[in-house]
């Protein structure tokens, strides 16, 4: 088992750039299968849609950064659908193959809009959105990268921000390589994967690097900070 006790600096593949469109194009489809799975809707559910219950909105905006295949976009606009919420999303990913996927998968909502661009230097103005989500997006940023990411979102926000992101468990990772090897995941997702779980945080960790809002659990192993 590897060492838990402190979040790991070790780069994924997908950080570095070793991989081939092939490669990445699979990697958007497997990731989009797992988090389906293991927790992403769920702790999205919990926090963004537990918010605009409470606040009564009939309708929000809503900026995705690292939004990858699209995938949390298309259900929170099946949501806000069912809910008979009106919804105006965006998504923002800085990787040409995600931008360009995440186009492709969203093109049955029009409630939709899909922008390439960097997630520290937002293209948007202050407060043009409701709400800003990111969604195991901030694992790979360093310490010092994560609270300047987080004031980017919290500029083009006007009610608040939400963060999903890995748990650091030696549990969460054991489930995620019985999960890789029951499904035959491909070896990028299998290992990038899992050193995403030691690249993830404890609770206590998120709140004082990113220095503002709450972190709460979301089960299985997922995180969430909220912060205004």
């Amino acid at each position: 088992m590897p060492d838990l006790y402190r979040r790991s600096k070790e780069l994924e593949r997908i950080d570095t750039g070793d991989y081939t469109p092939a490669e990445y194009d699979r990697f958007l489809k497997e990731i989009a299968f797992i988090n389906r799975f293991l927790g992403d809707r769920r702790a999205l559910r919990r926090s963004l849609f537990a918010e605009v219950k409470r606040r009564r909105l009939s309708g929000f905006s809503l900026l995705d950064v690292g939004c990858g295949s699209g995938e949390l976009l298309r259900y929170t606009a099946e949501l806000a659908r069912a809910k008979g919420i009106v919804a105006r999303l965006a998504g923002l990913d800085l990787n040409p193959i995600s931008a360009r996927v995440s186009a492709v998968g969203t093109r049955e909502f029009p409630e939709i809009t899909i922008t390439q661009g960097d997630a520290f230097r937002l293209p948007f103005a202050d407060g043009e959105f409701d709400y800003a989500i990111s969604s195991l997006f901030f694992h790979h940023l360093t310490d010092a990268q994560i609270p300047q990411a987080l004031q980017e979102m919290r500029r083009v926000t006007r009610l608040g921000v939400f963060v999903i992101d890995l748990h650091r468990h030696a549990a969460a990772y054991r489930l995620y390589r019985l999960f890789c090897r029951i499904f035959f995941i491909s070896p990028l997702v299998r290992e990038d994967g899992s050193l995403s779980v030691l690249r993830g945080f404890r609770p206590e960790e998120l709140a004082k690097i990113a220095g503002t809002g709450n972190v709460k659990r979301s089960f299985p192993f997922r995180l969430v900070l909220e912060c205004g």
